[in-house]
């Protein structure tokens, strides 16, 4: 269902019933671990593909930095210049 570098890779998916009635597919909740890592000022051009691309090999894993930083929506990460981000080390 989700390719080997998405955050819901392994996660568990259950059948979960709508407010109509309907069953739908849903992933269970993520508990996302402490992770140690350094710190980072956004500058005005930085893209959270293009970190994660030269940090991991692999642009696709850009939700290891919202996940460190606690964000659903990644990019609200480098929406701010001047803002200081954690990068995790894996």
């Amino acid at each position: 269902m989700f390719t080997e570098s998405s955050r819901y890779y392994r996660q568990k998916v259950v059948d979960a019933v709508t407010k109509d009635g309907r069953t739908v597919k849903a992933v269970t909740l993520r508990r996302v671990p402490a992770l140690a890592g350094e710190s980072h000022v956004v500058r005005g051009n930085d893209r959270l593909d293009i970190m994660a691309g030269s940090r991991y090999d692999n642009p696709t894993m850009f939700w290891h930095l919202a996940d460190a930083n606690s964000k659903l929506q990644a990019d609200d990460l480098v929406e701010e210049t001047g803002r200081i981000i954690k990068v995790p080390e894996s």
